[in-house]
């Protein structure tokens, strides 16, 4: 049977034990004390069953381990999926985003999300779904934001004299005056 990967020489078991009393990520913890286990002489199952996990995921953590150190243990977030846009892309969104939409050029009035899309797909021939749009243009620094429509034949008197004006709720009795349900 042919031995396992070995750990790095500039660590040892005491060393993992410390690091993992300091910090504060659970599942660093376990995958260090797992390799602590292996630096004292246990074996591999020994630390997969100390671990919880298979052979593969313990090798796994000697390789990252061996690659980055304690820091390799570390759960990482997913990369995701590349943007779909480029930097020149973006840019262009962006100027004509502050440029707004030309009426008789575009046939809006405002940029919609879908008009955006439309927009890129005559500029660029890029098909971009209203969602992934919106999340480009959220990190780009933009929100969503509408006016209310006002109409143009609005009175600005004839809306104060519709308001009406409510009495208060609670009114403060008159001083000297005993309270009625007492």
């Amino acid at each position: 049977m042919r031995s396992g990967i070995p750990l790095r020489e500039d660590f040892d078991g005491e060393a993992l034990r410390r690091l993992a009393r300091q910090t504060k990520d659970a599942a660093q913890v376990r995958r260090l004390l797992a390799l602590a286990s292996i630096y004292d002489g246990g074996s591999r199952s020994d630390a997969a069953r100390l671990g919880n996990v298979t052979l593969q995921i313990v090798r796994n953590w000697v390789m990252r381990f061996n690659e980055r150190g304690p820091e390799g243990l570390v759960n990482g977030k997913a990369p995701g999926p590349q943007s779909r846009l480029n930097d020149q892309q973006r840019a262009a969104l962006a100027q004509a985003i502050e440029r707004g939409p030309t009426p008789y050029l575009d046939g809006v009035v405002r940029w919609r999300l879908i008009d955006l899309a439309q927009w890129l797909w005559e500029e660029f021939r890029l098909s971009v779904s209203e969602q992934t749009l919106s999340r480009e243009v959220r990190v780009m620094g933009y929100r969503k934001l509408a006016a209310r429509p006002k109409h143009h034949a609005q009175d600005p008197q004839a809306i104060e004299d519709f308001k009406k004006a409510s009495p208060p709720q609670w009114r403060r009795l008159p001083p000297g005056r005993p309270e009625e349900n007492a």
